[in-house]
Formats: C-alpha cells, sequence, structure tokens
C-alpha cells in the first residue's frame, strides 16, 4: 500500500456516519465542524494531516532501524545472482532487479553545506535545486525570509568523501518575484558544438541559468554561472541580460545548431521563443497558458504541456502564422501537465499532469503505452526527473513523498518520506545520478528539503 494515501480504516471498523469521525483508538464517534476551527480540532483536514504525519513518522522510524522492504517477492541479491549463474536471467533483467535492490538499499544521510560567508548558510529555505548535465554543480533557488528568492550554486565535489560536505556559493542578486521554472544553458562558443551529446558534456562547457519569473511584470535573466564562483572574484566574463516578458510559467534552452543561442518561454496563452545574440523573437499563440516546456536535441523542435491538457510540438525554423497551424504532434492529458521529459532517442515523451497522472507518450504513433501510478498532484508545479542509464523515474509528490518507479515496466519501487512534516512549503525538490560531482562522482539521491540537503547513498 502506498504510505501516503489517505485510505483510513474506518469503513472496515464501523459505519461512516455524516458529520461524524470515528477514532478506532477510542472506540466512538467525534463530531467534525466544517472548515478550519482553532478551537475544534477534529476537522477534517487536520484529522488527515495527523494521519499523515503518523504514517510519516512510522516510515522514517523504518527507515532509520534499517527495515528494507522489497517490492517483488524473492527479491535479494544471492537469489538473483543465482538465478543468473544458472542462466534464468537475462542480462538486461538481472541489471534492472539488481537496480531495484539498490534503491530499496538507500539510506539518508545528511550533508553540511559550507559557504564563504557563514551567515547566509543554511539561513533560506530550498525552493528549486537543479544539477548541471555533468552533474558537477546544483543550481539553487531559495526562499528569502522577507519575501522573494535568491540565487546560489552548489559544488558537488564534496561527495566524493567519507564525510559528505559541499560548498555553497551565494551572490547578492535576489529578486521579489517568483520563480517557476529554472534550466541550464549555454552560449555559441568555439567548442560548443561539439557538447551536444548528452552523455559526453566536456569541462569546458559554457554554463548560464535561465529563469522563468512568473510575475507581472516579469523577465527572464540570463546570468553566467561565474558570477557565483570565489576562485577569481574580479573576472566576470559571459552575458548578464534580461529579456522582459509577461507572465511566465516555463522556460527552456535549445541545444540544436539549428536554433543555437535561442530559449523559449511559456507564458499566458502564447510560447516566446528568443534569440538571445540577435534578440530576435517568434511568438506561437495558444488557447492556454504554458505550463511545460522542453527542446528536442536532434531536430529544433519544442514541446509544450498547457494547462488544458494538451500536449503539442512546434518546429522553431518555421515563421509565425495564424491560428494553430504550425503545432505538429498533438496529444491530451485529462488535466493540466506540469511536466515534460523527452526520452533520449526522441521517440517517447514523458509527462506529468495535476490530476497526479504519468504517462510515457510514444511519439509515432502518438498513443499513451506506459503509465505510472503513485503519483499525487492536485496543483503544483512539480517536475520529472529520469534516468534511463539506471533505468529509473522519480517524481516528488505534493503530498512530500518521493516516489520511485522502474521505467521498463511501470512498477512503484520505493516511497521515501521527507525527513520534514508535510507543508505546502516543504516539498522537497531533488537530484538523482549515477555520478554525483562529475565523472568521479558518487551515486545517490540528493533531496533538498527546508534549509537542509540530504544525500541517499545508491550503491
Amino acid at each position: 500500500e502506498d504510505p501516503s494515501s489517505s485510505s483510513s480504516t474506518q469503513n472496515s471498523v464501523a459505519p461512516e456516519l455524516p458529520g461524524f469521525y470515528y477514532d478506532p483508538e477510542k472506540n466512538r464517534y467525534f463530531r467534525l465542524l466544517p472548515g478550519h476551527n482553532n478551537h475544534n480540532p477534529l476537522t477534517k483536514d487536520s484529522i488527515q494531516h495527523k494521519a499523515m504525519e503518523c504514517k510519516r513518522l512510522r516510515l522514517l522510524e523504518e527507515e532509520e532501524k534499517q527495515i528494507q522492504k522489497t517490492t517483488r517477492a524473492g527479491l535479494n541479491s544471492s537469489v538473483l545472482l543465482q538465478k543468473r549463474q544458472l542462466g534464468l536471467l537475462s542480462s538486461t533483467s538481472y541489471c534492472r532487479l539488481v537496480h531495484e535492490l539498490k534503491v530499496n538499499c538507500m539510506q539518508r544521510r545528511k550533508i553540511e553545506i559550507h559557504s564563504p560567508d557563514s551567515s547566509v548558510a543554511g539561513t533560506n529555505n530550498f525552493k528549486i535545486i537543479v544539477a548541471d548535465v555533468a552533474c558537477e554543480r546544483i543550481f539553487t533557488v531559495n526562499d528569502v525570509e522577507h519575501g522573494g528568492c535568491k540565487y546560489g550554486i552548489i559544488n558537488l565535489s564534496g561527495l566524493g568523501k567519507e564525510s559528505l560536505t559541499v560548498e555553497m556559493y551565494d551572490n547578492l542578486y535576489f529578486t521579489n518575484r517568483k520563480v517557476n521554472s529554472v534550466c541550464w544553458a549555454s552560449l555559441t562558443h568555439p567548442d560548443s558544438h561539439v557538447l551536444y551529446p548528452l552523455k559526453k558534456i566536456k569541462l569546458s562547457f559554457s554554463k548560464l541559468c535561465l529563469m522563468g519569473i512568473a510575475e507581472t511584470p516579469g523577465c527572464a535573466s540570463l546570468l553566467p554561472a561565474s558570477l557565483f564562483s570565489s576562485t577569481n572574484p574580479g573576472d566576470r566574463p559571459g552575458m548578464l541580460c534580461s529579456f522582459k516578458i509577461s507572465t511566465a510559467w516555463s522556460c527552456a534552452w535549445c541545444l540544436n545548431p539549428q536554433a543555437d543561442n535561442c530559449f523559449s518561454t511559456g507564458l499566458t496563452r502564447r510560447v516566446l521563443v528568443t534569440n538571445v545574440v540577435t534578440g530576435h523573437r517568434q511568438t506561437f499563440g495558444t488557447s492556454s497558458d504554458v505550463l511545460a516546456q522542453q527542446f528536442a536535441t536532434q531536430t529544433p523542435v519544442l514541446y509544450n504541456g498547457c494547462r488544458s491538457g494538451e500536449i503539442f510540438s512546434i518546429d522553431v525554423r518555421q515563421r509565425n502564422r495564424k491560428g494553430q497551424s504550425w503545432k505538429a504532434i498533438r496529444l491530451f492529458h485529462g488535466s493540466a501537465v506540469t511536466s515534460l521529459h523527452l526520452m533520449e532517442a526522441e521517440h517517447y515523451l514523458m509527462a506529468a499532469d495535476m490530476g497526479g497522472k504519468i504517462k510515457l507518450w510514444d511519439l509515432r504513433t502518438t498513443k499513451c503505452v506506459k503509465q505510472y501510478k503513485g503519483h499525487h498532484n492536485e496543483y503544483a508545479l512539480l517536475p520529472l526527473h529520469v534516468n534511463e542509464e539506471e533505468g529509473l523515474l522519480i517524481a516528488v509528490g505534493q503530498d512530500c513523498y518521493t516516489r520511485i518507479w522502474s521505467l521498463q515496466d511501470a512498477h512503484l519501487l520505493r516511497t521515501i518520506p521527507s525527513p520534514h512534516p508535510s507543508s505546502k512549503d516543504a516539498i522537497p525538490s531533488v537530484v538523482f545520478s549515477s555520478r554525483l560531482g562529475g565523472s568521479r562522482g558518487v551515486p545517490g539521491l540528493l533531496m533538498a528539503v527546508k534549509q537542509d540537503l540530504y544525500h541517499f547513498s545508491y550503491n
């Protein structure tokens, strides 16, 4: 059973009476008052929150006692090895099941965060963390106490040591606007064209952070990552610029050479594609707000997910057209699409929505081929994290549980409770990689929640 499910044992113990709550411990009914009431704690919200907190504490206790639960009967390392030696398992099946064992054996350890400025270390809550392609650094968006957000970069090189420590570099930039979307980007330079493959990225790759800010008046800011470095404080190369836009919900950077130096922002009822160098803009009108975006790498095609549940693609090489005849592929979800992930071969697209549905679409047949059940979302813009090398899908739900599925058969492998009580402002942000800290880094899951950063070892 999913630990975060709101199912109750009330129906199996006593019949449900309208306006009353049955307490199985006291074996009696209590009257419920509608809505929130400070004098009467017996409201539906308080009862549900109490039940969720009890389940969370129980799961945390089981994790501390290292009570490992496998999702498949008889799944353990000795049995797998024996079946492999007897030829009962193929190499692909053996590797997939070994990854499932690794997922179930991950243990949480708190990471110590150091900062050159000790006054700012650990004083602001993490809101968003996004790793670069090489997983050497993490760009962070932190809430500021007096409102707004500030930015920083965490260096992950310290994760390879016995004591888990990382360096966090802040800067003086902060905004009083809400940041909805963050992605890493790169401006064109002499060696940028060989850096497009996803698995092999050179260390000299110029990285910048593109932030979509969702308030009016809004803007899309392009910040050089060197602003956060303490190695050469006097050297500030790169382009620091800001583009005025209306309300932005999402952003994406294009790595295809046919549309280099371009980024897209998903706005209210339109898509805006901007060339950073020339300033040229293309506008595509839509019938709904664009909440999620991702560019393909093999072709200059942009995929968009809308509040209406529609997913469509745009070839950015075409000029603006009247109407919506420029839409190529069109898919449909039952509720607002909050996240998109294009698979490496670019034949499949993963999408999540506000109904808690996660679907894998075949772009060649425009049909849903798999569904990943258990995700919880009703209103939040929550990202998906796909690691094809390990065959895993990771998503954090609105209920603050981190869930991990098998990509191949959509089986829910593990549900990780948050170290902090569940609340709207404490939804964890995660990063998963087999090389945290670079090519010689450590594998695992990073979880940022409140002011803390945790590492779940994957080995």
